[in-house]
């Protein structure tokens, strides 16, 4: 499946109290790899940013005011998004103004034009427990250079988080990858590797392992005053 990596900035904070979109932008990733193909879009939202995020995004109403509204551009959005996997970081805040201005101009939402979204946050927070997940601190533990970001810019914001992504998901490929290095892999009709189970090697423990393992759990017992649950469930107790 295509991949977009796509944020947003906006007047405020929720679109139930009149904010609007005022950029929009996303990259795409094919075969985890960055195509150079994007969408970056100013829209005039036609009306003032609240302070708290022109100070975010710089993004004056002055400077706006020669860019198009949304609605004449929602169809390129569609065009770039549909049917792709959407990738977006804390995704119920941009879907939430993104459906907005979809449904006020009497299209269909626009989370239903996509083949799925997904919420990088979510997948930080799951990888990344206790610790701060937000961009900055996700480029910083990757070793992304973010240092010429001084205001947010959805477009800059998007490259950062595509960066990010691919870090945080190489895992997966590289797991993928070390089962399958001969000629004779199969792909399926997604190009994607078909992972065989029945060729990882089997490796059996030696008797030093066994040994290892066996003074372990005696002394296990031993402080716990009881047998290991291990030697419980093999009848050895």
């Amino acid at each position: 499946m295509r991949q977009i990596v796509l944020d947003t900035e906006t007047t405020g904070l929720d679109p139930d109290d009149g904010h609007r979109l005022v950029e929009i932008a996303g990259v795409e990733i094919a075969n985890r790899q960055l195509t150079g193909n994007h969408l970056h879009l100013y829209v005039n939202p036609g009306r003032d940013s609240d302070p708290e995020a022109l100070a975010v995004h710089g993004l004056t109403t002055e400077f706006l005011a020669q860019y198009p509204p949304v609605e004449q551009v929602i169809d390129e959005i569609i065009a770039f998004v549909k049917g792709a996997e959407v990738i977006i970081h804390n995704a119920p805040f941009d879907t939430k103004f993104l459906d907005a201005e979809f449904t006020r101009f009497g299209y269909a939402p626009f989370s239903s034009f996509c083949g799925k979204i997904t919420d990088s946050l979510v997948y930080a927070r799951e990888l990344h427990p206790g610790k701060r997940n937000n961009l900055d601190a996700l480029c910083d533990r990757y070793g992304i250079s973010n240092e010429h970001r001084v205001l947010h810019g959805a477009l800059l914001d998007s490259e950062l988080l595509a960066d990010v992504w691919l870090a945080m998901t190489r895992g997966q490929e590289s797991l993928l990858m070390s089962f399958d290095r001969h000629d004779d892999n199969q792909k399926d009709q997604s190009g994607l590797a078909r992972f065989d189970a029945s060729r990882l090697p089997i490796l059996y423990a030696t008797e030093q392992d066994q040994a290892a393992h066996r003074a372990y759990l005696d002394k296990l017992a031993e402080s716990n005053k009881a047998p290991a649950l291990w030697d419980s469930l093999e009848g050895k107790a």
